[in-house]
């Protein structure tokens, strides 16, 4: 079930960022996208019956943290990745005054 929310999640972002024309729109689309690829890799990672790899006398399953740590680099990227598009069509909108995608292919 939860493979199935995410994939619809995907989906919308997908979809988001190929029919909207405008810029903005398109990062937010952008941002549901990635979203759905880091809940995505996190939900393939988990480990049934894990514990924290935590060093203990007793013996058990213990969960990878790379998969996290993976994530957390890649939420760090986005978020730069998200401010650069906002700033660069910030600058498309003072040059042009606008930012819808059909308009500038005119310009």
């Amino acid at each position: 079930m939860i493979f199935i929310l995410n994939m619809t999640l995907f989906l919308i972002g997908l979809f988001i960022m190929i029919r909207e024309t405008n810029l903005i729109k398109k990062v937010i689309g952008l941002n549901i996208f990635q979203s759905s690829v880091f809940i995505f890799y996190l939900i393939i990672s988990k480990v049934e019956d894990g514990i924290p790899p935590i060093l203990t006398a007793e013996y058990g399953v213990y969960s990878n943290p790379l998969p996290h740590v993976l994530i957390l680099t890649a939420i760090v990227v986005s978020i730069a990745t998200t401010s650069l598009a906002l700033a660069l069509i910030i600058k498309i909108k003072r040059k042009y005054k606008t930012i819808e995608e059909d308009e500038l292919d005119e310009i």
